[in-house]
């Protein structure tokens, strides 16, 4: 056995840094900060957009495509495990479901409003049905997010109980890895990530969240 590099700089920060802003996303909902919660809201869009830019051309590991997998190659990873490097084929369909799912909050939530002094920024281009059928979305899909996050900590201590460390390999970047004779690179830097980050961060910022950012900071 011997360690080898899994996941790049920018995967293993986008991974705690979603925590972060799903914790503070649910916070400021719930305590009515929307100030807040608009500019983790476009934080996080930001980084999921990055992260999907990152799958196109980041590292081998964070490619989009290493996430398809047939059922019958996850059926397989279920009964007798995967050795194969990055997400396993169960692991890359709960990653997909995130995916989706924090699209879809995120997006609704664009065009949500309280109906008295909060409104996303699409709200005004969208007709008032539009509106209605994007605050609902919004309010039930979380539960959808908030019931995958409960599956994905399970099977986190499950496969910890099986003796696979999949938080040490997200904080480290390296994973134990049977010899393969030879390292094998699969991680690119992460830096390119971060430029790509800090641009469509910029951009959110100045577009939609002067406002909120400077009551934030008043």
């Amino acid at each position: 056995m011997h360690k080898i590099k899994v996941w790049d700089g920018f995967i293993r920060s986008f991974h705690w840094l979603l925590v972060i802003a799903i914790a503070t996303l649910y916070f400021s909902a719930e305590e009515g900060m929307m100030e807040l919660h608009f500019v983790a809201g476009f934080f996080t869009l930001a980084l999921l957009l990055t992260r999907l830019i990152w799958g196109v051309i980041g590292s081998k590991t964070a490619k989009l495509t290493a996430l398809i997998h047939s059922p019958r190659a996850v059926l397989k990873s279920l009964q007798h495990g995967d050795a194969k490097l990055g997400h396993g084929a169960a692991g890359s369909y709960m990653v997909i479901a995130f995916f989706i799912l924090l699209l879809v909050q995120l997006l609704s939530g664009l065009m949500t409003t309280d109906d008295i002094l909060t409104d996303g920024p699409l709200v005004e281009y969208a007709s008032s049905q539009v509106v209605e059928w994007a605050g609902w979305v919004h309010h039930n899909n979380f539960d959808l997010l908030f019931y995958a996050i409960i599956l994905h900590v399970a099977a986190i201590v499950i496969y910890r109980l099986k003796g696979k460390k999949l938080v040490k390999a997200m904080v480290t970047g390296y994973a134990d890895k049977e010899d393969r004779g030879s390292e094998i690179k699969v991680t690119k830097s992460p830096w390119l990530a971060v430029v790509i980050f800090v641009l469509l961060l910029a951009g959110l910022m100045v577009t939609w969240g002067s406002e909120p950012l400077s009551y934030l900071f008043s």
